[in-house]
């Protein structure tokens, strides 16, 4: 799939070089339920705590970064690049931010529900407390691969 996509989009892999392989969420249901949200076109953000970056020994995603996203079975199914990054707390997370998600319905109480319980959850399988007060990369990010899901990146150009 990288080799694929590198063919066809030379400037924007010489640009970024880099890219991660893995999935979302971590259990293989919110793997699969969150790859069909990106699929559907809904979902164009994600957000995650700096500790699990650096738990796995993994850099923070810099714009024009790329990784490819798996379903649960380790299958690559698209390439996503990184357009935009904020550093914050939990408080500073917004409402159009929870849109972007596009997870559960959407708002910003469904978001901070969601992900309360999920940084508990993850925190705690890494032997740690989550604490609202940490601090989270905040993404968005475009579909660049395979084409047919790919998002139309020229639509936000003048």
């Amino acid at each position: 799939m990288w080799e694929q996509y590198r063919s066809v989009h030379p400037e924007a892999v010489r640009a970024a070089p880099e890219y991660t392989v893995e999935h979302f969420g971590d259990s293989a249901r919110l793997a699969d339920d969150l790859l069909e949200i990106v699929l559907s076109g809904r979902k164009r953000a994600t957000a995650e705590l700096v500790a699990d970056f650096v738990s796995r020994g993994d850099l923070v995603p810099r714009i024009g970064s790329h990784w490819i996203a798996c379903d649960s079975s380790g299958a690559p199914r698209l390439i996503i690049r990184t357009t935009e990054l904020r550093l914050g707390d939990f408080a500073s997370a917004d409402a159009p931010f929870a849109a972007d998600e596009g997870e559960d319905d959407g708002t910003l109480e469904s978001w901070r529900r969601e992900h309360r319980r999920y940084w508990t959850r993850v925190a705690a399988a890494r032997g740690a407390e989550w604490s609202e007060d940490e601090e989270i990369v905040f993404e968005r990010f475009a579909v660049v691969w395979p084409p047919a899901h790919a998002d139309d990146l020229t639509a936000a150009r003048p």
